[in-house]
């Protein structure tokens, strides 16, 4: 008999790729979660018990109940997510609350006394969009982000380009980011170039959509990507 665990601020998410690396993976799930709202930690760890799960830790109970609805089963690295709230309070919420008590950790034997009972510099988090939207609408995903007051006038087109992207940035991040839009067919990226990138869809009002809700949206909390129409 299974018991319903009650909402939290925590999401557990696993059957995730155990080859992707730790570090890609942490910004591969922030990139696709803060649309949902402001992300306090992530939290995956590549030991043997911990391989293929991830947590994620939402600022508000109302963003990790969005985001478990609209995730739940998407294809991240090539495997369906699943996700569940977590059993537990997170260590991010429980300071941001004031009910944190750090646990009892073992000394370990080649620690000197001194050094064991100095407690741990906290988690470094991961800072959030400084504006993230709690809801996709049903005509795609929001991220907040919309500049449609800013943007300047160009002439439509299929074909979107990206710029300001991360060294890290890969085909694949950028597709798990557009294929959320109706009329998305594909990510190209440009040999030596790893600040730019090509994305194209079946029309230009798809291509503008998706146009409107991701330009200016934080791919890595320091890289804030432009995107415009592409020059026929």
């Amino acid at each position: 008999m299974s018991i319903d665990i009650p909402p939290n601020q925590t999401l557990y998410v696993n059957n995730l790729n155990e080859k992707v690396k730790k570090e890609e993976l942490k910004r591969s799930l922030y990139a696709i979660f803060s649309q949902f709202g402001p992300i306090l930690d992530i939290i995956a760890m590549k030991t043997l018990k911990m391989r293929g799960q991830a947590f994620v830790v939402f600022e508000d109970i109302s963003s990790a109940t969005n985001a478990l609805r609209a995730m739940q089963g998407f294809p991240f690295y090539e495997k369906p997510m699943k996700i569940a709230y977590c059993k537990t309070k997170s260590d991010a919420i429980a300071k941001k609350d004031g009910t944190f008590v750090p646990r009892e950790k073992k000394v370990r034997e080649k620690r000197k006394p001194d050094e064991a009972a100095k407690p741990k510099p906290a988690k470094k988090h991961i800072p959030a969009a400084s504006e993230v939207a709690p809801a996709a609408p049903a005509g795609g995903p929001s991220f907040g982000m919309s500049h449609a007051a800013s943007n300047q006038e160009e002439l439509p087109n299929k074909i979107l380009f990206l710029t300001n992207l991360p060294e890290e940035t890969t085909e694949l991040m950028l597709s798990m980011l557009f294929n959320q839009f109706p009329g998305y067919k594909e990510v190209r990226l440009v040999p030596g170039r790893h600040d730019i990138a090509f994305v194209e869809f079946e029309s230009e009002m798809e291509a503008a959509t998706a146009r409107n809700s991701l330009n200016g949206f934080k791919i890595t909390p320091t890289h804030q990507m432009h995107i415009a129409f592409a020059k026929k």
